[in-house]
């Protein structure tokens, strides 16, 4: 019988890395899915098992680098509590949507033993909101005008503010529906998903 080796050791800069890639992608596909951007502006790769869809828009890809980039930063200290997506009709200025990624961090304390959790386990979680993401097109309302997202990142309340980042509102909708998704864990970091979105009044 021949044993495959597989990764099980969960570090804190491994888990941070797994946690900021899953953002990139569930962003990529949030955006693609709502229609925010036109399907030519997106290539499609292979990740998780699944066909992705990411921008190959130059000021985008730019911006969503420098968002993860911060991120990434404030996941390794510990510092964030959540990140919203938020869609905004460009039109009336009314939120139509909130995606909202929950992270709860637990560090490991000096000296303590690695954290066990096979990667492939991490992924099939991570594949399973990813593949929640797509089916949500199927009960999300259309979104009537064109529209803008912004991304929030909730984070410890002493963090000191970068430039170029600004203080920002909730952005929360008034009369809305809730859908919670799946969650995945890598035991130092738990992400819990959900997307909220206007009901309409018609």
């Amino acid at each position: 019988m021949q044993a495959v080796a597989s990764k099980t050791n969960i570090s804190l800069k491994g888990s941070t890395e797994i946690v900021t890639e899953f953002f990139s992608y569930s962003i990529n596909t949030i955006l693609f899915q709502r229609g925010l951007y036109p399907p030519e502006s997106f290539t499609r790769v292979a990740k998780y098992g699944l066909p992705i869809l990411v921008t190959n828009d130059q000021s985008l890809k730019e911006y969503l680098d420098n968002v993860l980039k911060q991120l990434s930063e404030w996941l390794l200290s510990g510092d964030v509590q959540k990140l919203v997506l938020v869609i905004t009709d460009i039109v009336t200025k009314e939120v139509l949507e909130r995606w909202v990624f929950d992270v709860t961090t637990d560090i490991p304390k000096e000296g303590e033993a690695p954290r066990q959790k096979p990667e492939k386990e991490i992924m099939s979680e991570i594949q399973a909101i990813i593949r929640q993401i797509t089916a949500s097109v199927t009960f999300l309302p259309l979104l009537p005008n064109a529209c803008t997202f912004d991304l929030l990142v909730y984070t410890s309340k002493d963090l000191a503010v970068p430039q170029k980042w600004e203080e920002s509102d909730p952005k929360f909708i008034t009369n809305s529906q809730q859908v919670k998704l799946r969650s995945f864990t890598t035991t130092i970091h738990k992400v819990e998903s959900m997307v909220a979105y206007k009901i309409s009044n018609d």
